[in-house]
């Protein structure tokens, strides 16, 4: 297995149900509705991962678009997911934590036949990281990193 680029992120609480990550030159914040105790001044982490793929597809379609010389004007990405969210409130079931399912829907401005968008979708998104993790399995090790104890 070939790795050539490694990428870090490190997530922040704050108060409340506010998280804070510096991603390159920007602040991400994510947070959660006020009705489940945030106070609503970013997406959910759930909304910002489906923003990650349709994001992700959008971009491939950029980078696809220009090395095979289409001009393409535009691309929207929808992003829908099915979710039990029974496991994240804590309650028994037999369902995952996770997204059930995914539908990708892209509508694009480019001089392409339906058949020849069909096709140039199906390579971005052969070609996108995000759309790889959720469809393939990805080795996932979560460890308990040293902490400071409290005084």
């Amino acid at each position: 297995m070939a790795v050539n680029k490694t990428l870090s992120v490190t997530s922040r609480m704050t108060d409340s149900c506010r998280i804070e990550a510096q991603l390159g030159n920007h602040l991400a914040v994510i947070d959660q509705p006020k009705v489940a105790g945030g106070n609503d001044e970013g997406p959910t982490p759930l909304e910002f991962f489906l923003f990650s793929l349709g994001g992700c597809v959008a971009s491939i379609a950029r980078i696809v678009a220009k090395q095979q010389k289409i001009t393409l004007r535009s691309i929207d990405v929808t992003v829908e997911a099915a979710l039990n969210t029974a496991v994240l409130a804590g309650k028994t079931t037999d369902d995952r934590a996770g997204f059930q399912s995914f539908h990708v829907s892209a509508s694009m401005d480019a001089d392409l036949t339906t058949e020849e968008k069909k096709q140039f979708l199906d390579t971005v998104c052969a070609r996108c990281p995000v759309h790889d993790n959720i469809t393939k399995t990805s080795v996932v090790e979560h460890v308990l990193a040293e902490q400071v104890e409290p005084a």
